[in-house]
C-alpha cells in the first residue's frame, strides 16, 4: 500500500492522480481472478504434498474401454516409459467461457510426471482482454492456438487436449497443422464432423439453433436487437448446475470470478474438415459420466458417429474433470501420451 502523503495539497493531488491511473491498468475483476487463482494453486500444492502419494496409491476411479497400467505410483518420479515419448508437450485448450486458469490442477500433475504442459487463453478468454462480442469467426477465436503451433520448431510435435467447445478449436488446428500434432484428445468435447457446427453437438440437449437464437434470454446483442446475437452469458446458478455438479466449492468459486461471456460466432460456424488433414491424426475421446452439460448419451453418439482411435470414461465426473476428477484425468492423459 502507498504511504500517506504528508506534503502539500498539490503533492497529494498529484500522487492521487498517479495512483488512480495505476489502478486503471489492472481491473478489479482481473485482480480478484489472480488472487483467487493464486490461492487455489497454493491449496492444490499443499494437498498434493500431504495427500498426493496416498491418492496415487489408491488409484483412479475412472472406467474406460481399456485398462490403465498401474505404473503411475509416484508423481514425483518419472516412469521409464515416459522418457522416450514422441513428444512431452501437451497443449491444453479450454472450453467456452473458461481460460487457461481452469487447468491448474492438470498442469501440476502433468509436470510432476515429467511432461511439459502448456495452457493457452483463446481470444477473449482468461486474461486476454479482447471483447468477446468482437469475435466473428472460429479462426479469430482459435488464433492463440494457431500462433503457438506456427511458432513451433519444424520438428516439434504436440498433443492437443480440448475441453467442451475447445474440441472445435483443436479440430480446426488439426485441419491446418496436422503434421505438428501427434494426438488430439477430446475431453467431453465437440468432436464435430465435416460441415457440422459445435452448437449442433449440444442441440440434442437444448433445441434447434433457430429456436435457441430466437428465444434464449441469455444472448448478448452488442450490435442491437435487430442484428445477430454476439455472445452468450449464463448466470452463476446455471453454470454450477451444468458444469460443476461434482466439483469442489473452491473451484466453483474460482470459476465464478474467472469465467467470461461466450462468443457465439465460433460455436455457430460450420467446420471444413478433410480426411487428408483432420482425418490423419489419432483422436481420443474422454467421456464424463455424470455430465449435466453434455450427457453420456450425447457423448456416446459423438463417438459412434465419428469414431476415434480410443475411448475412455471417468465415473463420477461432471463436465469439468480437471476440477472434479483431476487424478483420473491425469492418469488417462499419461496413458495416451505413452501410446504409439
Amino acid at each position: 500500500m502507498p504511504k500517506e502523503d504528508r506534503g502539500g495539497v498539490g503533492s497529494r493531488s498529484k500522487r492521487t492522480s498517479n495512483s488512480r491511473s495505476q489502478r486503471k491498468t489492472i481491473s478489479e475483476e482481473e485482480l480478484l481472478h489472480r488472487q483467487a487463482l493464486a490461492m487455489a494453486i497454493q491449496q492444490h500444492q499443499l494437498s498434493q504434498r500431504f495427500n498426493g502419494s496416498m491418492s496415487r496409491r489408491i488409484g483412479s476411479t475412472s472406467s474406460r474401454r481399456r485398462d490403465l497400467p498401474d505404473s503411475i505410483t509416484n508423481g514425483r518420479q518419472v516412469p521409464a516409459s515416459l522418457e522416450n515419448l514422441e513428444t512431452k508437450k501437451i497443449v491444453l485448450v479450454h472450453g467456452e467461457g473458461f481460460g487457461a486458469w481452469c487447468w491448474y490442477k492438470t498442469i501440476s500433475l502433468l509436470e510432476e510426471a515429467g511432461l511439459h504442459p502448456v495452457a493457452l487463453d483463446l481470444t477473449g478468454s482468461g486474461i486476454d482482454h479482447t471483447d468477446t462480442n468482437s469475435i466473428t469467426t472460429l479462426a479469430d477465436y482459435t488464433k492463440p492456438l494457431i500462433n503457438y503451433l506456427q511458432d513451433l520448431p519444424e520438428d516439434d510435435k504436440v498433443i492437443l487436449v480440448g475441453h467442451s467447445c475447445g474440441g472445435a478449436s483443436i479440430s480446426y488446428a488439426l485441419e491446418h497443422f496436422s503434421k505438428k500434432i501427434t494426438k488430439a484428445v477430446f475431453l467431453s468435447a465437440t468432436m464435430v464432423q465435416d460441415g457440422q457446427r459445435p452448437f449442433d453437438v449440444f442441440s440434442g440437449e437444448l433445441e434447434s439453433a433457430d429456436v435457441f437464437l430466437q428465444e434464449s434470454q441469455f444472448l448478448v446483442y452488442s450490435n442491437g436487437r435487430d442484428k445477430s446475437p454476439t455472445g452468450l452469458v449464463l448466470d452463476k446458478q446455471q453454470i454450477k448446475c451444468l458444469y460443476f455438479n461434482q466439483s469442489p466449492s473452491k473451484d466453483i468459486s474460482l470459476a465464478a470470478v474467472s469465467m467470461r461471456p461466450i462468443p457465439l460466432a465460433p460455436i455457430m460456424e460450420k467446420l471444413s474438415l478433410t480426411p487428408e488433414n483432420y482425418g490423419s491424426a489419432r483422436r481420443y475421446f474422454i467421456q464424463t459420466l455424470d455430465d449435466h452439460m453434455l450427457s453420456a448419451d450425447i457423448q456416446e453418439k459423438l463417438v459412434r458417429e465419428n469414431p476415434p482411435h480410443g475411448v475412455y470414461k471417468i465415473k463420477g465426473s461432471d463436465h469439468c474433470p480437471f476440477f472434479s476428477k483431476p487424478q483420473s484425468l491425469n492418469k488417462i492423459l499419461l496413458e495416451i501420451a505413452q501410446l504409439s
